[in-house]
């Protein structure tokens, strides 16, 4: 399960109506991808469809959807937003992680 803080949930649905997408039917994507400055990192776009074998989480009114190899790195992360002076953008909270980067956009198990 991944979860969607509410300041994540606020943020998603601006770009996702910024975009094209609807909030409603559509989806996030997110994915881990070899790469970054700990080894892994994430990847997170919008979707209007999903694959198969895809896993489909909704929390706090956001659908979520991940592949099924990124899905064991990111069993119970959940998707924050910072608008802070350290800078802006969406954060991964994951558990799994045992070192993560500065930027909170790569990690490493």
């Amino acid at each position: 399960m991944i979860k969607v803080s509410e300041t994540a949930k606020k943020k998603v649905i601006e770009l996702m109506n910024d975009d094209g997408f609807n909030p409603s039917t559509d989806y996030i994507r997110v994915g881990v991808k070899s790469g970054g400055c700990s080894g892994l990192s994430y990847d997170l776009k919008f979707d209007k469809t999903k694959a198969e074998d895809d896993k489909v989480f909704e929390d706090n009114d956001i659908k979520i959807i991940v592949d099924k190899k990124s899905f064991l790195y990111l069993i119970g992360t959940t998707l924050e937003y910072s608008g802070g002076l350290n800078g802006t953008g969406f954060v991964f909270n994951n558990p799994n992680a045992n070192r993560t980067c500065g930027c909170g956009e790569s990690f490493s198990l």
